[in-house]
């Protein structure tokens, strides 16, 4: 009689295939050596535990073996429990992106409440910025590392607790420090995502997954100044973070309950632990060994005691290197990765262009067409549309491309559409400069806001899809990088105009 073994190791043969092979082998043949560790992997056939039914002289009942599909392969996931990661991941980006557009409908009473400059005032989104681009160049290694759920509620509590104390604050300094810690909150929402898109799908099945997440982003930060200004105008500023804190909190407590650990490493270390405590388990109840298959008949077999490893454990260092190593590879990656540098500094400069909108709508509908701060604020509705668009679109290029061309199979697959669909952030910007006076109907420069964004979301899109194809298991320190010079160009930018 073989043995009966799971493909991918998530569960045991019967007890009545073990009885028999317990009387086919013989109390004689029960010599068992020292232990062996052998590696594993998570798709690692699992032998069969040497079982005695009933229990013979000196042997208790053996225990219950535990539940091995809480850690099955992240890639083999059933579709709705991806589909659920991928939104739940998708809405706390779309919050994160809301964090840097929030603050600028509240300028004109802020800085008369607190007697500041408009220049001063906009120190809330240096800080921010600052915040957001520097903690995930340790946060994201640290995922890589230990796990990406720990990161994600940890993160979720302190911006939850932030946005509340922006809203509660009395002083701007004490905003100012609330900012600060929002962005170092804010930023795993945004650049760890990426990680976990690619550490629970293939890079065939990744392009709707990162189009998603990619288009929340730039949907939520459209949406900032399009809901701010209307709470502003009806209400007070401070309502702003305490309805944006009200929405955080319930995606925090969904990622508490429902988002899993996705980090492969890191749920193989976890299987090997509760194997091997089963092992000893069974050994203290007197059924020693484990069957394991000995040719390709399978009728030839042997009693061995093994123990599981995991060879990303023999390469687990001290707290104090974990931190070295987090703070030491995405910089390392940004100086000497040719393709890490040049495109982040690529998709940082079309982020600046989305920041300099921000400060350019204001600016042209008030002036030119009188708008007040609830209307310049709708005028945003222009980049949410434009980003729902482009996040359809790519949902379906790939496919209907492949319909008469053939893609390769390389990263570099993500780079044909982009090279297109970039276009459209020049043509929108010189479209909106040429359409910015009173004499033009508002729709007219509106809809160029909209053209740009599908510009900017095409190269957004394509620098994560690549970073992740490419760098595989440490695609979250690469899009650390990438976004380092994303949130903080901008902000130079920003001071300059």
């Amino acid at each position: 009689m073989g043995l009966e073994q799971t493909a991918n190791g998530s569960s045991f043969s019967s007890r009545e295939t073990v009885y028999n092979l317990n009387n086919k082998l013989g109390p004689k043949d029960a010599v068992f050596s020292d232990i062996e560790y052998l590696y594993l992997e998570l798709d690692t056939p699992l032998p069969t535990p040497s079982i005695t039914v009933p229990p013979g002289p000196g042997q208790s009942p053996a225990p219950e073996c535990p539940d091995l599909k809480q850690y099955t392969s992240p890639f083999l996931w059933p579709k709705w429990r991806k589909s659920i990661m991928t939104w739940i991941a998708c809405a706390v980006t779309a919050l994160a992106g809301y964090s840097a557009g929030e603050i600028s409908p509240a300028s004109s009473k802020l800085t008369e409440e607190w007697d500041i400059s408009p220049v001063v005032y906009n120190l809330g989104i240096t800080i921010f910025c600052i915040g957001f681009a520097l903690a995930p160049m340790v946060l994201a290694p640290f995922s890589e590392i230990n796990g990406r759920r720990p990161i994600f509620v940890g993160s979720g509590v302190i911006f939850v607790a932030c946005i509340i104390a922006c809203g509660g604050t009395h002083s701007f300094a004490g905003f100012l420090i609330a900012r600060l810690v929002q962005g170092v909150g804010a930023s795993t929402f945004s650049t760890m995502v990426g990680g976990v898109i690619s550490d629970i799908y293939h890079a065939e099945d990744r392009n709707t997954p990162m189009a998603l997440f990619s288009g929340a982003a730039l949907f939520g930060t459209g949406l900032a100044p399009l809901l701010s200004s209307v709470i502003v105008q009806h209400t007070t500023w401070r309502w702003v973070y305490y309805s944006h804190a009200i929405v955080s909190a319930v995606f925090t407590i969904l990622i508490f309950f429902f988002f899993k650990e996705t980090r492969g490493s890191v749920i193989l270390s976890r299987k090997a632990a509760a194997l091997n405590k089963y092992y000893d388990a069974l050994e203290r109840a007197g059924h020693v060994g484990v069957i394991l298959c000995d040719g390709q008949s399978g009728e030839k077999v042997q009693v061995r005691r093994v123990r599981w490893k995991v060879k990303s454990d023999e390469q687990r260092v001290s707290l104090v290197q974990m931190i070295s190593i987090s703070c030491y590879r995405p910089f390392h990656m940004l100086i000497t990765e040719p393709v890490v540098f040049f495109f982040s500094l690529w998709a940082a400069f079309s982020w600046a262009v989305l920041y300099l909108q921000f400060g350019s709508v204001p600016l042209v509908f008030k002036s030119n067409h009188k708008f007040t701060i609830e209307q310049s604020g709708a005028v945003f509705t222009s980049m949410c549309v434009g980003a729902i668009l482009a996040t359809v679109i790519s949902i379906y290029q790939e496919s209907i491309a492949m319909r008469f061309i053939t893609l390769p199979k390389s990263p570099e697959r993500r780079l044909y559409f982009v090279c297109f669909q970039s276009i459209l952030m020049p043509v929108g910007l010189f479209w909106f400069g040429w359409t910015s006076y009173s004499s033009i109907p508002w729709i007219v420069p509106t809809l160029a806001i909209g053209c740009s964004t599908m510009g900017i979301f095409s190269i957004y899109l394509a620098v994560f899809n690549y970073l992740a194809d490419t760098y595989h298991r440490f695609a979250s320190s690469a899009i650390a990088a990438q976004s380092c010079c994303e949130y903080l160009f901008p902000d130079i930018y920003a001071r300059g105009y």
